[in-house]
């Protein structure tokens, strides 16, 4: 049985609408690049610094530190504009989700490729919270721990996210952790991490684009995951 889940936030368990798409590829075109959408695609769920210097120079505009950290300042400006606007939501079914999965002794972390500062206002506006999980209660908290980009040296699709998560929720060996999330490297990063990969039809990409990636299961939705073998004793 798995011990944690780690599971990514935009497009997997949260709802935002597409919002940070529109954010990264605003923020890149204000700067003067063009972006064509399969770049876009490839770099959703990286940190979003390293996916701005990315989508720049594929752009054809040379991503020199002021010119990525003025874009960076614009992609939180023009998200923060955005989910004032539109609040992000969860998506139908992973908060029951979250808390079944809490309630048979599993774990659940959050991994981000947004800063904390961006994930503290989404679980803000959809009202999730973090905390222990008491033995014999049904868990008031939904989550165990968040981790962000802000907290590992790289982000996706390198392990340390998963790896920090296991850190923060005393999990040592990776072949009780599962991640899940809707991007190419959310895939990359679990096999990465040696941790079962799923991947998710909740965002943009569909199934053949995650088939074509290193995976365990490609399930319609996180909420389906408590129905694994691998989360029921």
């Amino acid at each position: 049985m798995i011990e944690l889940v780690a599971f990514d936030m935009a497009g997997t368990t949260v709802d935002d609408h597409g919002l940070v798409y529109v954010a990264l590829e605003r923020c890149v075109t204000d700067a003067g690049a063009t972006v064509r959408p399969r770049d876009l695609q490839l770099w959703m769920g990286t940190d979003k610094v390293t996916a701005i210097g990315a989508l720049l120079r594929l752009g054809g505009v040379e991503p020199t530190e002021s010119t990525v950290a003025s874009a960076f300042d614009g992609f939180r400006r023009i998200l923060a504009e955005s989910y004032r606007d539109v609040p992000p939501v969860a998506l139908p079914g992973v908060e029951a989700a979250l808390r079944e999965l809490r309630s048979r002794g599993i774990r659940v972390a959050l991994t981000t490729g947004f800063t904390s500062e961006v994930a503290e206002a989404i679980l803000h506006s959809i009202g999730w919270t973090i905390g222990p999980a008491v033995d014999g209660a049904a868990p008031t908290d939904v989550l165990d721990a968040v981790v962000t980009t802000s907290d590992v040296p790289s982000g996706r699709p390198a392990p340390y996210l998963i790896h920090r998560a296991m850190e923060r929720t005393g999990i040592v060996d990776v072949r009780r952790v599962l991640a899940a999330g809707d991007t190419i490297v959310d895939l990359l990063a679990a096999r990465n991490a040696g941790v079962i990969g799923v991947g998710v039809l909740t965002g943009s990409l569909g199934r053949a684009e995650l088939e074509a990636q290193p995976h365990d299961y490609i399930l319609a939705s996180v909420a389906e995951v408590p129905g694994l073998a691998e989360a029921r004793a």
